[in-house]
Formats: structure tokens, C-alpha cells, sequence
């Protein structure tokens, strides 16, 4: 049986750019992955947008929270996904880091949240297809 790899999508809130890529992984790479997204200094609730505009593409995360980001998940991670959060994302050895450069969606207004939903939204379809064909 061939090991599933791990995705942790890290950010500072887990309320916004983090949410949207696990939920968007989970949407694309359904059972062949396991994902994981938290924060560094979660915030309280989502943005409400970010769950608007997911809603849009058919997705409902509504009923998600922002988590904090713990050593288990850091460790059991095969690819850690940094979003903005900079020095205060903890460094794990052995682990495959990408940072992915996006705006922050706090604030900002549907359309904003909009473009930043559809560059996510690729940059995951691109990391599930990699990850994907270098476990088969």
C-alpha cells in the first residue's frame, strides 16, 4: 500500500489563504492525500469572504476553524506550505518547504479575495499533481 503524502498549508490566522488551500486540496486530491492547515497565531473565526468565495466554486467551509499549528502536524508533514507568515513559521528538517507569495485576504473586498482564491486554487491543482505522480 503506498504511503499518502502529507500537506500542511501554514499561515499566520489559518483564517483565509490556508483554509482555501486545504480546502481546495482536499476538493482535488480527495482520498490519494491527507491535508493539514493551521496557523501560527490563529485567528478567532474565518473571513467571512474567503467563505463566500469558496462557496462560489461549490466548496462549504463554513463549518472550519482556525487551528494553531502543533509539532505533530509540523513533523508528520511530508510538504509544508508557508502563506505570509514568515519568521514565525517554525522550520521542521527533512521537510519539503514552498512559500507561496499571496496577498492576504483580510480586508479585503470579494473581488480581491476573489483572485487571491483562483491563484490558489491553481498553485494546489500544480502541488497535488506533482505529489501525486511522484508517489505512483
Amino acid at each position: 500500500m503506498k504511503k499518502r503524502p502529507v500537506v500542511l498549508f501554514l499561515c499566520v490566522h489559518n483564517a483565509g489563504r490556508s483554509q482555501m488551500s486545504a480546502a481546495f486540496a482536499r476538493e482535488i486530491g480527495g482520498e490519494d492525500i491527507v491535508v493539514l492547515s493551521a496557523g501560527s497565531a490563529p485567528g478567532e473565526t474565518l473571513n467571512l469572504e474567503v467563505v463566500r468565495a469558496m462557496k462560489e466554486r461549490g466548496i462549504d467551509i463554513s463549518n472550519e476553524s482556525p487551528r494553531a499549528l502543533t509539532d505533530e502536524m509540523g513533523r508528520s508533514a511530508d510538504v509544508v506550505v508557508t502563506m505570509g507568515c514568515g519568521d514565525a513559521c517554525p522550520v521542521y528538517p527533512g521537510k519539503r518547504y514552498l512559500d507561496w507569495e499571496l496577498a492576504d485576504p483580510a480586508g479585503g473586498q470579494i473581488d480581491e479575495v476573489r483572485l487571491i482564491r483562483d491563484d490558489i486554487e491553481q498553485r494546489v491543482r500544480g502541488l497535488i499533481d506533482d505529489l501525486l505522480k511522484s508517489t505512483s
